[in-house]
Parts: C-alpha cells; structure tokens; sequence
C-alpha cells in the first residue's frame, strides 16, 4: 500500500491521555566488575534474572530481555531466561525486546511463547521486529538479500499463530501449513504481540495491516519526531478497519540520584558501546557533548534523576499517546549494582511520579 492512499481526512481518536504501564528493559550487556574487569557471559545472565526480580519488587509492570548473537550481549535465547523468571516472579508481564523474527521460525517462536505464557500463567508477551544487527543471518544461514521479505512473510505468519487456532498458511521461507494445529494450546486468549519498528513508515503500516500494537525505538533525536508516525498508524488502521491499538515506546536511560550523577556513571561506558558501534557502522566518535544533548529536555535519552526522568516520560507519554513506555537501562559495561538501583528508582520514584504528572494533566 502506498504511503498517499491513506486518506489524510482521517484522523487518530483524541483521547484522555491514559496513565502508561512503565517496564524495564535489558539487552544483557556484558558489564564489569568492580575492578573493571569484564563479567563472564553466564554471571550476566545470572545478573539477568535478579534485575528482573527487582522489576517485580520495585512495581514495575513489564520486564524485557533482548536477542543478540554477538560478543557483547550474553542473551541469545530470551525466552529462556524469562521462563526463570516465570518461576520466581508473580505479576510482572514477561517479553522480549526484541524477538529477531526475520531470523527465525514463527511456529518455534509461538511454541516458545506458548510454553512461557503457560508458566507464567498469562504473563507472555512479544515484541517482534527486525532488530538492529544482523549477525542472525549468517548464523541461521539465511540472505541479507531477503531482509524485507523475511520479515514480512513471517510476520504475517506469526500474526496468524499467536491466536492458537489451526493455520493455515503458504510462503516462501518456510513449508506451508494447511489447518495445522500448533501446540502448546493458549488458555484463554491470543498471545499479546507488539511489532516493533525504528523509523520507517513502511513498517508502522505493516503494523497497522495486522491489526497489531506498535512499539516506537526511539533511541536518537527528539521523541516528538515519531508524532507524524503515530499519526500515520492511527490512520492506516482505520484506512484498513482494524480497532484502535496501543502504542509502546522504549528508550535508552538510566536513573540515578542527581542528573549529575547519571551522566558521570553513563559516559565511560556510553562512549565505549557507541565507538564500537561506530567503527563498524562508521560513524564518528562519541562525545560528551553528544551524551548530554541527548539527556536534555528534548532528546532521547531517559537519564538523570527521579523527576527529570518522569518530567520526560510523561511529556512523551502525552505528546505520543503512550500506552506503555519501557527504559533499557543497561548501558554496555556498567556494573550491575547501578543497574539495580537504576531499576528500583524507575519503579519506586519514576513510575509514581509520572502517573501523579499525567493525572494532574487530565484533571
């Protein structure tokens, strides 16, 4: 479909901003210890699992863990972890951050999935999207020359299966499925799935095609740049009848003390993810300045103390029409015990205090 066929006449539903759930996220970064030395794949993972208990623990409504298949991540099987954490947290939603379907099989996933909202008793849920490596490729044998398809095929796929119902199915990538019954079976509803998209138009529509939540990465610029998205996505729902859905946003942070405070925790370990990224991506070297731009009352970057923090979610959470928005609060190589305080203060401090903010705005 193309972009101008949407009718500009239509216009997203103005509501009453609604209070957001607030979650956490991580990648499993791999962090240091206190001597600076960098932490085992196995301890992170270990460290993985307590910062989702203190999620739990803080009030916190969502607990993401993200996909990667390269050095500095030590998570490349997510469901896995959180199915531990099924078993030793009790109300926390559970999910990926996400799920890398391009490179994967859409009947293991709801397999998976299935299985962990089972243990969880209904606390599953998926963020599907391309992700921002590509290392899966390679590794699963597939071609970068199929980026667009891959995701598209299996994405219409995956929403298809998550309903628990037979399917059927023919494409490209995979065999066809004619009323294939896929097991385990859901208890009571379809699995919860978010499609998440960086930027592009293209795929804020392949979201509304679907009738499926849209989870905004807003990892640079200002949050008030994806307002035109949003909009788009309201209007291609209604363009394709769908129901109105929830928009989800997850951003990079880190609360601390005083804002001073996280921007000195942040810097060292900033600077060293994003010139490692950069030498492979070829962007120019991490600044200072760029760090603190990014955590000033326009960028994206959700760090600093308590209120600055909550000043920030909440103006994104209104100017957007948030209906969840998630913090990955790890930050390359910073230790663990700033990410659990990070996590406590985003629960205990944070979340109250946006809610009070948006609740004040409604009155």
């Amino acid at each position: 479909m193309l972009l101008n066929t949407i009718p500009r006449e239509v216009e997203p539903v103005n509501t009453t901003v609604t209070l957001p759930e607030i979650g956490a996220e991580t990648f499993g970064d791999i962090t240091e210890d206190a001597n600076g030395s960098a932490l085992s794949h196995a301890q992170v993972i270990r460290n993985v699992l307590a910062e989702g208990q203190q999620a739990e623990a803080a009030g916190l409504d969502f607990f993401g863990v993200g996909e990667h298949h390269r050095d500095d991540y030590a998570v490349s099987s997510p469901e896995t972890v959180l199915a531990a954490l099924a078993s030793t947290t009790q109300t926390i939603k559970l999910g990926t951050a996400v799920t890398v379907l391009s490179s994967d099989d859409p009947v293991r996933v709801y397999e998976r999935f299935a299985t962990l909202d089972a243990l969880s008793h209904g606390r599953a849920e998926i963020i599907a999207g391309r992700g921002s490596f590509i290392e899966s490729f390679p590794l699963f044998g597939l071609s970068l020359d199929d980026y667009e398809e891959l995701f598209e095929e299996k994405l219409a796929l995956m929403a298809k299966l998550r309903h628990g119902t037979p399917v059927s199915w023919s494409g490209s990538h995979r065999a066809a499925l004619r009323g294939q019954q896929v097991y385990p079976l859901l208890e009571d509803r379809p699995l919860p799935m978010w499609v998440g998209v960086g930027g592009s138009p293209q795929s804020v529509i392949r979201a509304a095609r679907h009738g499926l939540p849209l989870f905004l990465a807003i990892i640079g610029g200002q949050p008030a740049a994806f307002e035109p998205l949003v909009d788009l996505y309201h209007r291609a729902l209604a363009e394709f009848g769908e129901s109105t859905q929830p928009v989800g946003a997850h951003f990079h942070g880190l609360v601390a003390d005083t804002d001073e405070q996280a921007l000195e925790l942040l810097w060292p370990h900033y600077q060293r993810t994003m010139n490692r990224l950069g030498a492979e991506r070829g962007w120019s070297p991490a600044s200072k300045i760029q760090l603190q731009a990014a955590m000033g009352p326009q960028g994206a970057m959700m760090a600093g103390s308590p209120e600055t923090v909550a000043r920030k979610l909440a103006k994104a959470t209104t100017t957007l029409g948030l209906s969840r928005v998630d913090i990955k609060y790890s930050a390359g190589s910073l230790p663990h015990e700033h990410l659990m305080k990070s996590i406590k203060l985003l629960g205990t401090e944070v979340k109250p205090r946006v809610h009070e903010l948006l609740a004040k705005a409604n009155a």
